[in-house]
């Protein structure tokens, strides 16, 4: 027992954690080096003091209550747990603490043993850990905004990026557009002036040609001659006309001083009388035949519809070899009137159909027969001014075939082309 005895000694007085025994009075028995060093004290101040001596000020009134109804139902417990636990030392400095307790009887009077441990590191590590965990979190929130921030900088970059490369490719597209133009435009320029220095030549070195021969005819048996020449004259006058008519309206049409004037007429007597002014125009053999199908009031512009088809008609003739003939039909249904004009003549081939309603322009095959190139591009413009569509279809050596549709309903009419 004595062996056992100095063992339990031992133990009590070498613990590393505190060690108090109070009686059933509360009064303190015994107290290890640990806890007199952990609380400031020794030994002899603290045998025979209330366990409340060694409580913060602020808890002992509440203490006296809880371990009094610890000692009527006493068990063994770690306290205060999920609380934080304080000690308070002798200079009256609190510190946290762990503290475990046991009862037990002896001799019929009940005695409670406490182990304390002092806290005061492991809480300043986890006070340390906590502050680390929300210098952790700042750091995180700090890179999520960050993130954010930067993620809707980049959106707005990429946005602002896009829309510079968008404005680029406007740029380019209006510069290539505008170059496009001015190639156009230099080819235009430079189609009009080989034309109108052959055009205008060829008639002028036939007035002044015919001019002089006529002079030489004297007597009255060269009436003949004379008369060969004079209307020689008259044609290459009327040919001058014609390309200054074309260049005319061409001009009032680019200045929007062209308009449709709609009014009622017939549409088959129209055709007819158009076809009359154009046969001074007919060569050796050559017929125009013209057939009508449908009603025949119209409604439309009388006057612009008679200089397509002077175009038309006076195109198929001059592109047809004599003894040709030239068809010419109209059929009026459903408010339409489809137009069509045909010819046997040389024909135009696919690669020139793509460019003949531009201005200036002549099929390559075409380049010997006089002409300005504009005849087809005022037609298509004249068509469209009466609210109507013209189409081509031609094959080379075969012939073509001009088809324009246009409104001859005054409702109708109205309605494709509301601004009249």
């Amino acid at each position: 027992m004595e062996f056992d005895k100095s063992h339990m000694t031992s133990l009590f007085e070498n613990a590393t954690e505190g060690i108090i025994l109070a009686d059933q009075t509360a009064s303190i028995v015994l107290v290890n080096p640990s806890a007199c060093e952990m609380f400031g004290y020794n030994a002899q101040e603290l045998v025979g003091q209330k366990v409340e001596v060694l409580l913060p000020t602020r808890y002992r009134t509440g203490h006296v209550q809880l371990r009094q109804g610890f000692y009527h139902h006493p068990t063994d417990r770690q306290m205060g747990s999920g609380r934080d636990l304080f000690g308070q030392k002798k200079d009256g400095s609190n510190f946290p603490v762990e503290v475990s307790l046991s009862s037990y009887q002896q001799n019929q009077k009940q005695y409670v043993i406490a182990f304390v441990v002092d806290i005061t590191h492991r809480k300043e590590i986890e006070r340390s850990m906590l502050e680390q965990q929300k210098q952790l979190e700042k750091v995180t929130n700090d890179v999520r905004r960050m993130n954010t921030e930067l993620e809707a900088k980049v959106e707005e970059r990429t946005i602002i990026l896009k829309e510079a490369l968008q404005r680029l490719e406007q740029s380019q597209a209006e510069l290539s557009e505008a170059l496009d133009k001015e190639r156009q435009l230099n080819e235009i320029k430079s189609r009009f002036v080989s034309m109108a220095s052959h055009e205008f030549r060829t008639p002028l070195s036939s007035v002044l040609s015919s001019a002089s021969l006529i002079g030489k005819y004297t007597t009255t048996e060269q009436q003949p001659n004379r008369d060969k020449h004079v209307k020689r004259i008259k044609e290459s006058v009327k040919h001058l006309n014609d390309l200054l008519e074309d260049f005319l309206s061409l001009g009032k049409l680019d200045e929007g001083k062209i308009g449709a004037q709609k009014g009622p007429f017939q549409l088959s007597e129209t055709i007819h009388d158009t076809i009359d002014e154009v046969r001074g125009m007919v060569r050796n053999g050559q017929e125009i035949r013209y057939v009508h199908e449908g009603p025949d009031d119209a409604y439309s512009d009388k006057k612009l519809l008679k200089n397509i088809l002077i175009n038309l008609i006076s195109n198929a003739l001059k592109f047809s070899e004599e003894n040709a003939t030239v068809d010419v039909t109209s059929e009026a249904t459903d408010g339409l009137a489809i137009i069509r004009v045909t010819d046997k003549g040389i024909g135009i081939s696919e690669e020139d159909q793509d460019h003949l309603f531009s201005s200036f322009f002549r099929g390559r095959n075409a380049i010997n027969i006089q002409g300005t190139g504009l005849g087809l591009h005022i037609v298509k413009r004249y068509t469209e001014l009466i609210g109507g569509s013209i189409n081509l279809k031609s094959a080379l050596g075969e012939g073509t075939t001009v088809t324009i549709t246009i409104p001859i309903n005054e409702n109708q009419h109205d309605e494709n082309n509301p601004g009249h």
